[in-house]
Order: structure tokens, then sequence, then C-alpha cells
């Protein structure tokens, strides 16, 4: 693909990757739909980013909303051509621990979310003449269950799931799908669980240029997952 003048979508675009990702596809010409639940934080972005990133509050986990907004942003002259569906949290604690309220945040916001967003846009790309493309974005919890990640490895192995099934499912419809299982990433999402970020995290820059790489392969050449991780990914003090 050439990301020159295609429109992509980023949920989760307010911070870490989603940020990142947005600011990897406008370098490289395209224009992008972000979208988050925090209005300023989208502003703030867009101040620095440029007309080219559109902010979109938006709550994924409300499939009205997002069905509405689908349907009065595309049309046959306004196609989508890449979606990236980014957004997640965590909530860890032991399965008898862990609340109704989490667990569900969790299911809603990883795999709903996810959900919600392609089954409303698919249709768009399968009109659309170029070849479209779908990232999805697991965890390497999404392949290594853990202690206290019950309720994350269970949202995360269901992106997995859906990923697989959906690669089969629309690729004759010249849909790319790809699913990531990033491990350690340098973000605020481990400000969620109460631990801190180090240098040897992997960086959100680097993350996007390979989200980049994976859009830019040939058109019937897919890499349909990829699992990356630091080499190192102990904290500098422990080593």
């Amino acid at each position: 693909m050439d990301i020159n003048g295609k429109i992509g979508i980023v949920t989760g675009a307010s911070s870490g990757i989603g940020t990142a990702f947005s600011s990897a596809l406008i370098e490289n010409g395209a224009t992008v739909y972000g979208l988050a639940r925090s209005t300023q934080k989208l502003e703030n972005i867009q101040k620095k980013m440029g007309e080219q990133f559109i902010p979109i509050t938006l709550d994924i986990t409300d499939y009205k909303a997002v069905e509405q907004w689908i349907q009065d942003t595309f049309s046959e002259q306004n196609q989508p051509d890449i979606l990236i569906n980014n957004a997640g949290l965590g909530r860890f604690g032991e399965v008898d621990k862990l609340s109704i309220k989490d667990w569900d945040d969790m299911i809603k916001t990883n795999l709903s979310g996810t959900f919600y967003m392609t089954r409303k846009l698919v249709p768009f790309m399968k009109t659309n003449e170029s070849v479209c493309h779908i990232i999805n974005i697991a965890s390497i919890a999404g392949k290594i269950g853990n202690p206290q990640l019950t309720g994350y490895n269970a949202s995360k192995f269901g992106v997995r799931g859906f990923s697989e099934a959906l690669f089969k499912e629309v690729r004759y419809d010249g849909i790319k799908v790809t699913c990531f299982y990033p491990g350690s990433i340098a973000t605020n999402f481990f400000e969620q669980v109460d631990m801190d970020t180090h240098s040897n995290m992997m960086q959100p820059g680097d993350v996007a240029k390979v989200m980049v790489n994976i859009l830019q392969t040939p058109d019937n050449f897919l890499i349909n997952d990829i699992t990356m991780r630091p080499l190192n990914p102990k904290p500098p003090s422990e080593q």
C-alpha cells in the first residue's frame, strides 16, 4: 500500500502508541480520524499534527454511537483504507478479587469495541477499489496466560481469535488483517496497573515504524500476525 492519500482510523489515538500510529500515518501522507474519549487531548494532538489529524470524540464501547459516526462520515466518496483497532485497557488482579466492572470494561473496550468498529467499516472496505488493511492491537497477553491477568488475557485472546477468523473471511475482498502482539511498551498503559515504565521497554515510535512497514507491503503480500518484544525486558535497576 502507498499510504500517501489514504484515509485511516485509529482508536485510542489520544495517547501512547495510538498517538504514535497517527503521527506515522500522517508523516506518510494519510489523513487520520483519531478516536478517543478525551476531546481536550485530541485537540492538543491536532495542534501538533495539523489538519490531517481529525479529532473524533467517541466511546467505542457505545455501538450505537460508533454506527452513527461511521454512517455520517463514510460514503462511496469518502472510503476508509486503514483501520487500527488500538484502544485498550488493563485491570489486573486475582480472579476472585477482579470486579465485574473491571471485567466488563476490558471485554467491552478491548474486544467488543474492535468488533463494533470493524463490522461497520468492512462494508465500505469491500467496495473500495484499493486494497485495505485492518490492524488489531492485541498483546503478548493474547498468546500467553499469566496469573492475575485472567480478564486481560481473555480479552486479548479474543482479539487473537477474532483477527484470525477475520483475515480468512475478508482476504478475498481485498482486505488485509494483521494482529500485533507487542510486549511491554513505554506508555501510560502501565499507569493503569500501577507499574513504572523503564528504558528497556519498547518505544511507541518504534512500534509505529513496524506498522508502517506492514502497511507498505505489496498488495498480494500479507503478514497476518507479528510478535514484538524488548530484547532485554528487565528494568536497568535489576541488571
